[in-house]
């Protein structure tokens, strides 16, 4: 059983606690332990409470499960308080003046698991709070007329931090791809009197076909969110994410491949020069609401990201190539010189020079085609958008879930799974994933180790790839002591990355040598990097223009997040760098809120914590858009001519070694004069339930995961 039941374990025995009270059969308790109870009584009936809020009176009436597809029916006579925490439903039970402890929870099935097998688990599970354990009984049973197979299991056990003895019974079912197990604790001078009760309650169960809000289990994909305050990135023209790939999209898309796919557009013409588009787009294509989409929306959406009061700090990263976007962005134009409607479907792009990595940047989500009636609705549009892409925002309850629903009019190839549901800020992702509440979910280091393990039941559902990420720290050139080359370099030799690795990411993480990350067209393996010399570092700065380390300014390191709390990587990088350096470094947490508007302002203080994931495969995405002098993405204001001259002309090359090579020699560039520490590429690791099909663990944020996934309808059967 998961730490969430385990956890509730504990509220079993304080409810028992709470029974003797209610029931005044604590009579043999001295007035400390009743004092004690009656304390501990309100403790839980406050906990409750606040979990719950008013909860429901039921009696003589049916519960039904549709998330895991049962139903009980409450004998005539019980009364029962009812109250919901995740996937674990907890019942108080009231019969004449005797009380016990219902729950009843799914637990995800392992492979191969007999009921026999997943029964003992459970069994072993709920009573590990109990020591001086008794198996009363135990062995598969028929329920009522429906006969259905069931394993029951009866035990007691004395609680010793709470001095007393429970006795618990254990129902459980197979069904579909789990179990549903019944719990009923009482103590054992109650036990016999609830048997009949809780016989005729257990020969009332029922199972069904799992369903959600109405949708049979097998055609609803559920997953685990977030979502943010700050209306900026849930708009696709300011976002720093990689959108809604699901009700949004541009004109062009990814395949399986990655490599550029129609999307709006269902083609597109280029002249011989490589500087002249011609889209033409989709004759079916509608936005959610029936309207057509036209040559007209497409320019719309761009104008409007290149508008100055959008305050889009994305739009010249990518759709910067486009003649005229420049100067509407800057204030200079009303419109984008480079775009001509030739047509309702046709629409011209002409681009500064003749780039092979233009189509990818129109994946990004500031190139999303956008409804203008729809965004100029309301100020806050996006929570009821109308998009183009497969699925259509159906619900968006805030800090609970949101709701996506196939577009059955969707221009191209429909979607396999009909409905998508974001559980938002439903607990830890991978809890609920072992508790069968979510299909896929993130696993962080701190779980790697344990799936690792062969042994372990959820390693085959571990997936990993390296991301095309890199993690670094971003040095402000401009701003003292980080103006002079010889103090950014003793920065990057004054860190252990490998301890960094180990210790603070529990090696699930790729060292960085350099910018690319392993899988980007352009990596290197030759590339040596900075080796960790501290006393190297030292002398760095002794040779610098500050000539001793009492000399340099105080150095602040800014770092996202509330209080007093910093950042465990951040803490052990200002540790290593005092230590090794003997500089003093304050770390400066900034409410996450603040500090992004303090990026988009570009203020970023002497050094902050950044990082950059390929919006597309290509090395344009990292050296150009980070360290060009005029990228809008440089914001440690870095500026070297050199680096420049030798980034613009691999814009432009048409040879694709020779482009690689440019690339390369930027690299060794960048790491040279170290505008940052590089610290390392991500590796992304997940589970994946085995009924998911075509998952792709993409290492590209935009690439739309969800529009290949299906789901095996025969595992629920």
């Amino acid at each position: 059983m998961k730490s969430k039941q385990k956890g509730l374990r504990k509220l079993a025995a304080l409810g028992v606690l709470t029974v003797m009270i209610l029931t005044q059969i604590s009579c043999q308790l001295t007035s400390k332990a009743q004092q004690f109870v009656t304390e501990i009584s309100q403790q839980v009936a406050t906990q409750i409470n606040a979990q719950t809020g008013a909860l429901p009176q039921i009696s003589g009436d049916e519960y039904i499960n549709e998330e895991y597809g049962f139903s009980v029916i409450i004998p005539e006579g019980i009364e029962a308080t009812t109250s919901e925490d995740g996937s674990t439903y907890f019942q108080d039970y009231v019969l004449g003046d005797s009380e016990g402890f219902g729950w009843s929870f799914p637990t995800t099935l392992e492979k191969d698991d007999t009921l026999e097998e997943a029964a003992k688990d459970i069994y072993l599970s709920e009573s590990s709070w109990l020591e001086d354990l008794e198996i009363l009984e135990d062995g598969a049973v028929s329920l009522g007329d429906s006969g259905l197979e069931a394993w029951s299991t009866r035990l007691s056990g004395y609680d010793r931090e709470n001095d007393y003895t429970a006795e618990i019974r254990l129902t459980t079912l197979m069904h579909s791809n789990h179990t549903i197990t019944f719990e009923f604790l009482s103590l054992p001078e109650n036990f016999t009197f609830w048997e009949d009760a809780l016989k005729d309650m257990y020969d009332s169960i029922s199972l069904f076909a799992p369903s959600i809000e109405g949708t049979p289990r097998d055609q609803i994909l559920i997953l685990e969110g977030g979502e943010t305050g700050n209306p900026q990135e849930n708009d696709p023209a300011t976002t720093h994410g990689s959108g809604d790939t699901l009700v949004f999209e541009g004109l062009v898309t990814y395949d399986e491949n990655l490599e550029i796919a129609p999307a709006l557009a269902k083609s597109w013409d280029v002249n011989n020069d490589g500087t002249v588009y011609t889209f033409h787009l989709q004759p079916d294509a509608v936005f959610h609401d029936g309207k057509p989409v036209t040559a007209s929306d497409v320019v719309y959406s761009w104008e409007r990201a290149a508008d100055p009061a959008t305050a889009s700090d994305t739009v010249l990263t990518y759709l910067g190539d486009i003649i005229g976007v420049k100067e509407m962005r800057d204030g200079k134009a009303e419109t984008i010189s480079g775009l001509k409607i030739l047509d309702d479907h046709t629409l011209q792009v002409s681009i500064d020079a003749a780039k092979p990595y233009f189509l990818y940047k129109l994946i990004y989500p500031t190139a999303n085609v956008l409804d203008r009636e729809n965004v100029e609705s309301d100020p806050e549009w996006f929570r009821s958008p109308n998009g183009t892409g497969p699925y259509q925002l159906e619900t968006w309850i805030s800090m609970e879930r949101k709701v996506y629903t196939r577009f059955e009019e969707y221009y191209g190839n429909k979607p396999a799974i009909p409905v998508i549901l974001f559980r938002l800020y439903s607990g830890d992702e991978f809890r609920l994933y072992e508790a069968g509440a979510v299909d896929i979910a993130n696993v962080y280091a701190y779980n790697v180790e344990r799936l690792s393990d062969p042994s372990e039941p959820l390693h085959d559902e571990m997936v990993s790839g390296v991301s095309m990420c890199t993690t670094y720290i971003q040095f402000d050139v401009e701003q003292p002591p980080f103006d002079d080359v010889k103090v950014r370099q003793a920065f990057n030799m004054a860190i252990d990355k490998q301890k960094y690795l180990d210790v603070a990411l529990q090696n699930t993480a790729v060292m960085a040598k350099g910018l690319y990350p392993p899988a980007m067209p352009g990596f290197s393996l030759d590339l040596e990097g900075y080796p960790y010399d501290p006393e190297a570092a030292r002398q760095l700065i002794r040779e610098s223009s500050y000539k001793s380390v009492e000399a340099l300014p105080e150095i602040v390191i800014t770092s996202s997040g509330y209080g007093s709390y910093s950042n465990s990587l951040i803490t052990a990088l200002s540790d290593m760098w005092q230590k090794n350096l003997g500089v003093s470094i304050v770390v400066e947490n900034i409410d996450p809120e603040v500090f992004y508007d303090q990026r988009v302002a570009e203020d970023y203080g002497q050094l902050t914590s950044s990082g950059w994931c390929a919006d597309y495969p290509d090395p344009q995405n990292f050296a150009d858009v980070l360290f060009h002098s005029e990228a809008a993405m440089n914001k440690g204001h870095y500026d070297n001519p050199q680096l420049d001259a030798l980034l613009e002309r691999a814009r432009v090359e048409k040879d694709p070694q020779e482009r690689i090579l440019l690339y390369q020699q930027a690299e060794q560039m960048i790491v040279e004069d170290a505008p940052a520490v590089f610290l390392y590429h991500s590796v992304a690791y997940q589970v994946v339930k085995p009924y998911i099909k075509g998952y792709i663990l993409s290492p590209i944020s935009t690439f739309p995961t969800l529009r290949f996934v299906s789901l095996d309808e025969d595992y629920w059967k």
